[in-house]
């Protein structure tokens, strides 16, 4: 049974403060072991479960579903700056995508930061580890700690914890701490339960991941980065168990906009009495109503940016056919035209060349620049000098998108014109 464990901490010369020297009694807590642990959902929490279920599985039938997966990677770096302690991250999504071109194409000087450079390395090693651990055939301890190295490179404690840690309070012991985890030696097999959980369907995919987010972020396993990897694994999950095919529901960035109202569905969760009473059923459905709310939300502004993608590719194809009219061309280029097929790619390649237009479409150098050139007169995209020689070519009004998009899932009123972004996000672009 859940409960909290009475321990005591031992006062210490080496804090600066004395708060911070002193030791007392404080009290470390246990969950449940999550495969032992009886759930009976109420039917009008178990109904509202399923019909956001539908709504997320609709997002990969949508017709601008290949695009939604370029905003999720976007939202990739969206949650690393908000995960991140580093100062001057505010790196925009253009600034990433250079650098991520750069990576690609061996360019030297394509004018980025070094700090957009180091994001996109993360984007990369995190994507990659993400993904790893979400195709994997099954979820192992050593899967996590994987990925926590990926999220964390420069953290020096990688693996399971092997001290105390805590959340809130002071930096020197746990005394006046906010929550204190499970006490380490317990760790290991709390983990243990974790990942085979993870790796069942006993429950229905977003119950699943949010009972496994909850349950991580309760057992804390590491000294630093618990958050980020914690977040991840919400992703894990519905991956795995085929709700989305890679991490295009932004839930985790809802739950960082809405963090009071995620601390509070945290503490909820964490009831000290039998797993089957009245006040542990309780505090489990307030979670589950947190995190699927937050789902729910992160699907409407998932769809919002789907809508906001055919409206402008509406407006793109008006550019297009008025520019082909004034030069004396059919008006709408064929269907397999590199033209028409390059349009239709620039919302996941917001960013090319025509190297990248030749790779990506399997067409020679000449039939490349000449769509790239066409889209550019029509003012569609804008040339960029990249130095060497190089052009790239930029769908500003895409990188505008991901960007209004990213400000609003910041906003607790998902709207910037009534609440400003609560969180580090990129600068309004300037027309």
């Amino acid at each position: 049974m859940a409960r909290w464990l009475p321990q005591v901490w031992e006062s210490s010369l080496d804090a600066p403060t004395r708060s911070g020297r002193q030791g007392g009694r404080y009290e470390a807590y246990l969950p449940d072991l999550l495969n032992e642990r009886p759930l009976a959902l109420a039917n009008e929490l178990a109904a509202h479960a399923a019909d956001v279920e539908a709504t997320v599985r609709n997002l990969a039938a949508n017709p601008e579903s290949g695009s939604i997966e370029g905003l999720a990677r976007f939202l990739l770096r969206s949650e690393a700056i908000a995960s991140s302690r580093i100062e001057g991250m505010q790196v925009s999504p253009q600034q990433v995508a250079l650098a991520e071109l750069a990576q690609s194409e061996h360019l030297t000087k394509a004018g980025f930061s070094h700090t957009a450079q180091l994001v996109a390395n993360n984007i990369t090693i995190v994507g990659k580890a993400a993904t790893d651990l979400a195709t994997s055939p099954v979820v192992t301890v050593a899967g996590v700690d994987e990925l926590h190295r990926a999220l964390l490179p420069e953290e020096r404690h990688h693996g399971l914890r092997r001290v105390q840690n805590w959340i809130g309070g002071n930096d020197w012991n746990p005394i006046d701490a906010e929550f204190v985890p499970p006490p380490p030696a317990h760790v290991k097999t709390l983990m243990d339960d974790l990942v085979s959980y993870m790796g069942g369907g006993g429950h229905a995919p977003l119950v699943q991941a949010a009972l496994a987010h909850a349950q991580f972020e309760t057992i804390h396993p590491y000294t630093d980065g618990n958050g980020r990897v914690g977040r991840a694994l919400i992703h894990t999950v519905l991956t795995r168990r085929g709700l989305t095919p890679s991490a295009v529901l932004p839930v985790s960035l809802v739950l960082l906009t809405r963090s009071d109202g995620y601390v509070e569905g945290l503490t909820a969760y964490r009831y000290s009495s039998d797993p089957g009473s009245r006040p542990a059923r309780e505090g489990v459905s307030v979670w589950l109503t947190t995190f699927l709310d937050a789902a729910e939300l992160a699907a409407e502004q998932v769809t919002r940016f789907a809508a906001e993608l055919t409206e402008l590719r509406q407006r793109w194809a008006a550019q297009l056919s008025a520019y082909r009219t004034g030069q004396g061309v059919r008006e709408t280029p064929r269907a397999d035209s590199a033209v028409a097929r390059l349009t239709r790619m620039l919302p996941e390649a917001p960013i090319v060349t025509t190297t990248t237009v030749r790779r990506l479409l399997d067409v020679s150098l000449p039939a490349a620049y000449n769509a790239m050139e066409e889209l550019a007169n029509a003012g569609i995209v804008s040339r960029k000098n990249l130095g060497g020689g190089t052009t790239g070519y930029l769908a500003r009004d895409v990188f505008e998108l991901l960007t209004f998009t990213e400000r609003r899932l910041a906003s607790t009123r998902w709207d910037t014109r009534e609440k400003r972004p609560s969180r580090p996000v990129p600068a309004v672009p300037q027309s």
